[in-house]
Order: structure tokens, then sequence, then C-alpha cells
């Protein structure tokens, strides 16, 4: 098993660039199978969840040619919808939650599909309801086979359909529309989510030929067409990386320029940010954060505790959560931090805990965060990552900490982030790879 060895407490200097955004990539990968047509896609994320999803494209019949580091094209004119029966997609399909986006193509273009139940992170309940109700909407049927934990999806008549869906899920609207794209009539979705990837997703569907209105909002309007055609794209910046580099800047003094952010797009985050009390500066499409002693967390008007809360967005997106909470540990004030979309992405929190963070977990959903001010650093302990985004907390944690840190199972981290070790030394940071096992408690 491989793990980061960190030794913390140094002031990092210097410029970095986001990779692509993991989440967007997802949904426009899968994309690819609404055509024959080839389908050209740059600054892709060389990370293992994006990776995987590639091979699965591969091992679909998708013909995939990789022109540099970040770009491909893809032409999916031969499917092998045999594929699906292998023991391969099973193994394949299950291990990366991913996988679920690549349904909608399907039934919009060949009238069936399966998969299996999907993995992915440990942080509580993830339903799929949201993306198998729409397809149900739209006339598909569904088998689950609980034996195998398989679903397989009849879908040879899709129709436009009105659907309002029970919560306003990505990739669940994201899956409704790739299969609504090919479905005959008009397709009214009403609580559909809006992120920026989303809105990507939808304006390359229209370049392919598909007729989406009311991208941007919650409720899109989809007319089906009958074939869709070639184009090419470029993804967004990740902006999970974006927070999470402006809160690495603020807990290590550091002084960091973040490259190419694509400012417009990252709505309500640097705001949050800077309710933390964290400088930052818009620098054309880079956001500069300047070296930092100490920073200061708001409190409502009324003098009240301030709450950081996730929301569909516009709100903020619960991937940043694990990021301001172990920011704040650092800061001067208290906040209450509330997770709402998932009871186990807290849980981490007994690490921080352990370095020495003041905070109280109040149930699965809700943690205090009573910041020292710098007054002592945090200390470097062992610990194992259970998820992407708290590990890259830990990260964070263990560069900021006084000695030395491991961290465990950090193919967890590399599920989101690329090069993370070999970016971070370039400005810096004291990190390695090495090989060992995790603790057994």
């Amino acid at each position: 098993m491989n793990a980061f060895e960190i030794t913390g407490g140094i002031k990092l200097k210097g410029e970095i660039t986001p990779q692509g955004a993991k989440n967007e990539a997802l949904q426009i990968l899968s994309a690819v199978l609404l055509t024959e047509k080839k389908v050209t896609i740059s600054n892709i994320p060389d990370i293992k969840d994006v990776n995987k999803l590639i091979e699965l494209l591969g091992d679909l019949g998708v013909t995939i040619e990789r022109l540099d580091k970040d770009t491909y094209t893809f032409e999916a004119k031969n499917i092998d919808l045999n594929f699906f029966e292998s023991e391969i997609f099973k193994a394949k399909g299950g291990g990366l939650r991913g996988s679920i986006m690549i349904v909608g193509p399907l039934l919009a273009r060949f009238g069936r599909a399966a998969i299996p139940k999907p993995g992915g992170d440990k942080i509580g309940r993830r339903r799929l309801d949201t993306h198998f109700i729409g397809f149900e909407k739209l006339g598909a049927k569904f088998v689950y086979d609980s034996k195998k934990a398989f679903f397989n999806v009849d879908a040879t008549n899709l129709k436009g359909a009105y659907i309002l869906l029970d919560e306003a899920s990505v990739t669940g609207t994201a899956n409704i529309v790739m299969a609504a794209v090919l479905a005959k009539g008009t397709t009214t979705i009403y609580n559909a989510a809006c992120e920026p990837y989303l809105q990507q997703l939808c304006k390359m569907l229209n370049r392919m030929g598909a007729k989406i209105s009311g991208i941007g909002s919650n409720l899109l309007t989809i007319e089906g067409v009958k074939v869709l055609s070639g184009t090419e794209h470029r993804m967004l910046p990740d902006m999970i990386e974006i927070g999470s580099f402006i809160g690495m800047a603020a807990m290590t003094e550091s002084e960091i320029t973040i490259k190419n952010v694509c400012y417009d797009e990252l709505g309500v985050i640097p705001e949050v940010f800077k309710k933390l009390g964290i400088k930052l500066e818009r620098r054309g499409d880079d956001i500069y954060v300047p070296s930092q002693k100490h920073y200061e967390i708001d409190t409502f008007i009324d003098g009240s505790i301030l709450t950081i809360a996730d929301s569909p967005w516009p709100g903020f997106t619960p991937d940043l959560l694990s990021i301001v909470l172990v920011v704040a540990t650092q800061a001067k004030g208290n906040v209450l931090i509330h997770q709402k979309m998932f009871e186990s992405r807290l849980f981490f929190v007994d690490k921080l805990i352990d370095m020495g963070a003041q905070i109280i977990l109040c149930d699965p959903h809700r943690a205090t965060v009573n910041g020292i001010d710098k007054k002592y650093k945090l200390r470097g302990i062992s610990m194992t990552s259970p998820d992407i985004r708290a590990g890259v907390s830990l990260l964070i944690a263990a560069l900021s900490a006084e000695g030395k840190s491991t961290i465990y199972n950090i193919e967890q981290i590399e599920r989101g982030y690329q090069d993370i070790d070999t970016r971070l030394r370039a400005l810096g940071a004291q990190i390695k790879r090495v090989n060992a096992d995790a603790p057994s408690h």
C-alpha cells in the first residue's frame, strides 16, 4: 500500500495550475456514447476515476486516441452491447461510481443498458433513485437482480416527459438530459441541477445538435432529435482543487498563485473562504493568495456564530466542506459546519482532534470548530484517508502541522487529485510517497 510522508510547518511559494474537473469529466466522457462521430475532449484530468471510465469506454468498443497529455479523441461507432454480460464489466462498473453515467447515453442511442451497483467513496448513502425515476418517466423499465447486485434496463421507446426531480442531483440531471436528447418529443426537467459542470455538458450537447434550453437554470427543456454529431470540448478547471489550494495557502501561511481558474464559474466559493478571513485577490483569471499569519472567521450581522452549509448550486458545494472545516481549525473564532448531503463525511474529524484541533462533532451532519488562531500548531500523526475530500483535508492539515505525518490509503486521494505530491513539491512541500502497510487498528 502506498502512503504519503509529510514533514509539515513549511511555507510554500509559487504557482499551481488546477487540473481539469473530475466531476465534469465523468459526464462529458459518457456523452461520447451518444454519437458515432468523433468527439475531441481536452483538459481531461489524469486521475484514477477518470482513467477507469476511459478504459471502460474502450472495453465497450469506443475507439480512443490520446493526442497529448490531457486531450483525447473518442469515436463510439462500434459499441459491443454484449459486453454488459461479461464478468469484466461487472467488476469494472461496480468499482467505479461514475459508471452510472453511461446508462443515459446508452439508453438514448441503443434502447438498453445494464449497470452493476456502483461503488466509490464511503461517505454514507448515495441514492441512485433520481437517475432511475427519471429514466422510468421517459419510458425505461428496470429489473434489479439483488443476488448479482445488477440493474438491467430496457428503453426501446423513450418518449419525452415532464420530470420533477426529487432532489437537484447533478449526476441524476446529467444522466436524464443525456437520455432525453434522443428521445421522441419534449422533456421538461424541473428542479434540475445547474452546476457549471452540467452547463458545460448541455452546451456541448447543443454543439452536437441537441436542443436544450434553460441552461444555467433549474428548468431545462429538451426537444428530442434523431441523431447527434461530433464536437470539440474543453473542460473547466476543477473548482474543488482550487478551493483546496486556497485553504492550503491559508493553513501554511503560503504565498500562492492559482492559475487559470475560470473565476466567473466559481460561484460563492471565493466568498466562503473570505468569510473565514482568508485574503485572496482576483488577478485576471488567476487567484493570488498572500502569505497570512492570522485569519479571523466572520460572524453573522447580529454577532451569532457563523454557519457554513452545503446546498445545491449556486450554493456552496459539499465537496469543499471538509476543506473549510480543516482551515477553520487554525482561524480565530468559531464556525458551525453543516454537511447536509452525506451523513458520514465528517467522520474524519477524529484525526484532526488527535492532531490538536478543537472540534465538537455534534452529530453525523454537524461539527463546531473552535479556531485556535495558530496559537499552537497541529501535530503530525499517522492517519488513514477515508474518502477523496477528507484525504486532501488531512493532507492540508499535515502540511501545516509540526513534525511528520503519514497518510495511508492515498489511493482515495489519487482518485480525484492528479500528481498531487509532485505538484506540491514544486511549491516547496516536503512530501514523499512510500510503501507502507496501514496500521491495523
